[in-house]
Parts: C-alpha cells; structure tokens; sequence
C-alpha cells in the first residue's frame, strides 16, 4: 500500500502531539513561576518539568518572554470573549460590568487567579524580561485610552461640569481597580473581590458626578 495514505493521519498526529507538548509547557511554567519567580525560572527548568527538551521550548516559542506572553493569553482567553466585539464602542455600562466581570473571573478560576499573581507578584522587567515592560505597557495605555473614551463621552453627556478631565479621571480609575487587584492577590481571604470592585468603582463614578447605577449588577428575567 502507497506510504502516503498514511500522511493525513500522521500529520494529525503530529499537530495534536505539538499541541500537547505546548500545553504541557505552559503548564509546567505556570507552576514554576509562581513557585519560584519568573526570572528565577530557567527555561530548562521548564522543559525539565514539561517532561521535554530546551529545543521544544524554542519551537513552540522564541524566548522565555514569548512564552510568558503565552501563558497569560492562554489564561485571559475566557475573560475576552466576554466583551464587546466592538471595544472602541463600548459605554460606561459595559466599561463598568466588563472591569467586574473580569475581577469575578480572577476570584473564582485559580488557573487564572495564578496567572494574575505571577504578572503581578512574580516578574522582574530585568534582562530577558525587559520586553514584557513594553509589552504590558502597550496594553495599559490601551486600556487607559478606551477608558478615557468613555469617561469623555459619559462627562460630556453629563448634567454638571465634570470634576476633573477624562484622562486623570480614567488613570484613577485605572489605579484603583490595579490596587484592589495587588491587595487581594496578597491577601484573598481580606475581602470579596468582585463586591469590593463593584462598590469602588460605583463610588468613584458617583465622585465624578455621573450614575453610580452603571455598575449595578444585571437583572435576571426573572428577578
């Protein structure tokens, strides 16, 4: 029989076992930087744990940034299928359900509760790892600049003048939901990270003048 009948199957083969081996890095990376610390953390360590080799890490992933990168999207991928489709045109309601939605996510999944711990508590921007700064910066103006977008256009709609500009407004709102998520991954037992999300974030917009009620949680059809 012709040997290439056989290669459907074994390509198929091929790319599920790549696809195993990858999961299986990422896991066991996971697992070492909140254990150890990202810049703590060998890449031989990885593959050590992964059960596999340096040269799977490096074809799966270009450095032990990329890989990080990874682990992260692997982890939030939940949390951006919840949102809009379109975030340029998002309100202040969905800004504000989708800040708590993601808090509720992080509380109740330990994977991405790990995860948030490890970008938060267990990374040092240092040598290899300096790419993740420019990288994580990129996203916070990114979220900084949506967020702004729909201060503005809340303030501007507003029946008052707003008490401060949409910039400072959306850094501050930025700031505090950043502070509620480093105090509650030190110590998740102090409160209820979602209720206290929620209650920040409805008090802060009230201190902008504009509906606190944004925030309420939905109702249900039967509620």
């Amino acid at each position: 029989m012709c040997a290439w009948l056989f290669l459907p199957t074994m390509a198929r083969r091929t790319k599920a076992d790549a696809q195993i081996t990858r999961a299986a890095l990422l896991d066991a990376a996971e697992l070492l930087f909140d254990e150890r610390g990202v810049s703590r953390t060998s890449l031989a360590d990885i593959a050590q744990a992964a059960g596999t080799t340096r040269g799977a890490i490096y074809w799966h992933f270009a450095d032990k940034a990329a890989l990080f990168d990874a682990m992260v999207e692997r982890a939030t991928a939940a949390l951006a299928s919840d949102r809009p489709g379109d975030q340029a045109a998002i309100d202040l309601r969905q800004l504000c359900l989708g800040l708590v939605s993601a808090l509720e996510g992080i509380a109740r999944h330990p994977h991405l509760r790990r995860v948030m711990r490890i970008a938060i508590h267990r990374v040092e921007y240092v040598g290899e790892l300096d790419a993740l700064r420019a990288r994580h910066l990129s996203a916070h103006r990114a979220w900084t600049a949506r967020s702004e977008r729909v201060l503005a256009q809340a303030l501007a709609a507003g029946p008052h003048p707003a008490p401060m500009d949409s910039a400072l407004a959306a850094r501050g709102l930025q700031a505090l939901i950043e502070g509620l998520l480093h105090s509650w991954l030190l110590d998740p037992d102090a409160f209820d990270l979602p209720d206290a999300g929620r209650a920040a974030v409805a008090n802060w917009l009230r201190g902008l003048g504009l509906d606190d009620g944004a925030c309420a949680a939905p109702q249900s059809p039967n509620g």
